[in-house]
């Protein structure tokens, strides 16, 4: 996959590693500068969007010790140049960034004890090597906020590997990022706001956590050339729904079709329901009476007793790619032999609780950790849901998908976005591919249908998901056009 394919996440040590490799290559207090300026020109556009202007306007610094405080108040000395009145709270003063301070003092900067009345707040607070929520007189301070908050590298108090917050924390209008995106601007992007990338001029390795941009899902998203027909572009086997959840099947074989599947086979009880909503679908009862499909999806509805488990046996008997929803990871949690040894690529798309059932633990704040575990130990693909949803695989880097909100919290998406993966693994994409770029057309789908059908940002019932699948894939292979 070409890095240009994706964003990279980089954890503290990789760029701490990356800096000392920088500190080497250009002059003292240069990469602190260039941060600096990055972020004075990042509050002062907001400023102008918010306030009209940046002259007579006034910033107030809230500053730790360390680097980031150092940031947060050359670029306070930078705004002073620009006509913006800045003060700065120090949380440290003994430990404060004497250069900086000296910079902020030069220009007129002005060192007080409360916040004042700023038009905007710089949180320069805590930076990467900090851990744990903010000390009590911080979060007094950030708690009698009232103005947006800009972050200097990231919202102090949420820990920068695994974006957790154990305590009081900066919930940030913005987030500028020094150098490179950190995994917390994926994983706890709603206490991050905006985020706004300054280059420093890291070396940056491989990233181990990535997230696939949307303009290269729009391009490669299957889609028929001239020479396809019905099967060549892919047939997707759904096992799913019962006389108790014919819904799921509904749903589940619904996302395959609207994924542009070339072709849905069905096998189970819940043919009526699904041909009454979908009648270009081929559907029978029995797996073995299916005919031929590329790849297969169990669970959503599909139960527990000794019939499904029989089934879902008879599927991953098969040598084919296998999405394993719902109900299927509750009798894999029972049975994990029944995946364990498999060669033919797996999916697994837990939630949390499903997560834990397959485990016996919850995955915890390091959920990165948690879901590359479970891929290695199973030797599977694991799509764990959630507002940033993960994907891991043996010896590659964890994929995340940060959907930016929570509209597709409704019962019965998960089985729509099984339908859309399971499409994607009969198309031939590699499986981690399929699992991230299901999830980023799932979420917009969802986002879609939102503003669609009820008030911005409120969840929306699944089946208007389905309506919107293929604008959310257009919109992305838009995006891919050249300009």
């Amino acid at each position: 996959m070409a890095p240009s394919a994706m964003r990279g996440y980089f954890t503290v040590d990789e760029v701490r590693a990356a800096e000392a490799e920088l500190f080497e290559r250009v002059a003292d207090g240069v990469p602190m500068r260039r941060a600096a300026y990055g972020l004075a020109d990042i509050v002062a556009a907001e400023l102008r969007e918010r306030t009209g202007g940046i002259a007579g306007r006034s910033v107030t610094l809230l500053v730790g010790s360390g680097d980031n405080g150092g940031d947060a108040l050359w670029a306070g000395s930078m705004l002073r140049r620009r006509g913006v009145a800045v003060s700065a709270v120090l949380l440290s003063p003994e430990r404060a960034h004497a250069e900086g301070l000296a910079a902020l003092r030069r220009t007129g900067g002005r060192i007080r004890d409360d916040l004042g009345s700023p038009d905007l707040v710089i949180d320069g607070i805590v930076g990467i090597s900090g851990r744990g929520a903010l000390r009590p007189a911080a979060a007094e301070l950030v708690a009698a906020v009232e103005v947006p908050i800009v972050s200097a590298d990231l919202p102090s108090g949420v820990d920068p590997n695994t974006g957790a917050v154990d305590g009081p924390a900066v919930r940030a209008d913005v987030t500028v990022s020094f150098g490179a995106y950190k995994p917390v601007h994926a994983l706890a992007a709603p206490r991050c706001g905006r985020i706004e990338l300054v280059p420093i001029g890291l070396e940056l390795p491989e990233p181990n956590l990535a997230a696939l941009e949307p303009a290269s899902i729009g391009a490669q998203w299957p889609v028929p050339s001239p020479v396809d027909d019905k099967y060549t572009q892919g047939v997707t086997g759904i096992c799913a729904g019962s006389a108790t959840y014919p819904g799921a099947a509904v749903l589940c074989t619904g996302g395959a079709v609207a994924a542009t599947s070339g072709m849905v086979r069905y096998a189970g009880t819940g043919a009526a329901q699904v041909l009454a909503h979908f009648p270009e679908v081929i559907a029978s009862q029995k797996i073995s009476e299916t005919g031929r499909v590329q790849s297969w999806v169990f669970g959503p509805g599909a139960g527990t007793d000794d019939a499904a488990r029989e089934r879902l046996s008879e599927i991953l008997a098969t040598d084919l790619p296998v999405v394993v929803d719902a109900d299927g990871l509750t009798l894999l949690a029972a049975e994990p032999a029944l995946v364990t040894g498999r060669r033919a690529p797996t999916v697994l798309t837990p939630h949390a609780g499903e997560f834990a059932r397959l485990t016996g633990r919850e995955p915890g704040p390091d959920r990165v950790a948690a879901v590359r575990a479970l891929a290695e130990d199973w030797r599977v693909t694991v799509l764990l849901k959630g507002r940033a949803t993960l994907v891991a695989a043996p010896g590659r880097e964890v994929l995340v998908n940060e959907a930016g909100g929570s509209w597709a919290a409704t019962a019965g998406s998960g089985d729509v976005l099984s339908g859309i993966l399971g499409a994607l693994l009969a198309a031939g994409r590699d499986p981690s591919w399929a699992a991230a770029a299901a999830a980023r057309v799932h979420a917009l789908s969802a986002n879609l249908a939102a503003h669609a059908h009820g008030p911005a940002g409120s969840p929306v019932s699944a089946s208007p998901i389905l309506d919107h699948i293929r604008p959310a894939i257009q919109t992305l292979r838009t995006l891919a056009e050249p300009a």
